[in-house]
């Protein structure tokens, strides 16, 4: 049964809404909606393994995911293979290893999100990250911009190329581990594309992507929560729901506009 969500569990899911919106954004510039999504099951495998020694599922994902990442940026590097075929090819296998690790009831939390508040530690940490994730994201914003135009030009400024990609796709890792508790490894590549979906078709520059997309992101979030528990069911459908309404209403809002 879903457990009321008390104010700081709903401030730690909109601080991980905000940087699932800004991650968002510029995964969508990047061309990265299908492989946000296939980069969250990767954590599948570190949750399976964290369940079967009684650990931590969130620092179990968390692990994994960091761990695949960091593979995903090496494999790219070395391969020339695109991020998106890396990603996809890393997702079926954790899908596979996870699912054969996990027993059913297990699995459903998984991919959907676990029922209970988290603890005070878990809430500080989630909140710290999440702060981490959106300084990172609003300072490098225009060396990603101008990185994912002219990988050249930025290097002429004496920025890393390589680095700059592995640090941005670590922030996508981690705002995909924050969300595990509220989403599950199913659920939380579709928080960071829809609201930035919806961004883009209302917005005309970045920065207003960007705003629009944590908006859109952080209002999913609660909404979808409080509803959820007034509806005694998990949140996290019905926050995807949310922000799949809000999406369809922006394509009709603009277009009667």
């Amino acid at each position: 049964m879903p457990i009321t969500p008390t104010v700081a569990d709903l401030f730690v899911a909109a601080a991980m809404a905000a940087a699932a919106g800004l991650v968002g954004s510029m995964a969508v510039m990047r061309r990265m909606a299908l492989a946000s999504d296939a980069l969250s099951h990767v954590a599948l495998p570190g949750v399976a393994l964290a369940l079967v020694l009684h650990a931590s599922p969130v620092a179990g994902g968390f692990a994994a995911l960091i761990g695949g990442t960091v593979l995903v940026w090496a494999l790219q590097h070395r391969t020339r293979i695109p991020t998106e075929a890396v990603i996809g090819v890393l997702f079926s296998a954790a899908l596979a290893a996870g699912s054969i690790m996990t027993s059913s009831d297990e699995l459903l939390e998984a991919l959907l999100g676990a029922s209970g508040a988290p603890g005070r530690l878990e809430t500080v940490l989630g909140v710290l990250t999440a702060a981490l994730v959106i300084a990172f994201m609003l300072r490098a914003r225009s060396r990603l911009v101008i990185a994912l135009v002219s990988p050249d030009l930025v290097a002429t400024l004496g920025v890393n190329v390589a680095r700059l990609e592995l640090l941005y796709l670590l922030a996508f890792a981690l705002t995909v581990g924050l969300g595990l508790r509220f989403l599950g490894v199913l659920l939380m590549g579709s928080l960071i594309i829809i609201p930035a979906t919806t961004a883009m078709y209302l917005s005309r520059d970045l920065r207003t992507m960007q705003l629009v997309s944590v908006a859109s992101a952080v209002t999913a979030m609660v909404v979808g929560t409080l509803i959820a528990q007034r509806l005694g069911m998990r949140s996290g459908p019905m926050v995807i729901l949310v922000a799949s309404l809000m999406f369809a209403a922006s394509l009709v809002g603009r277009r009667w506009r």
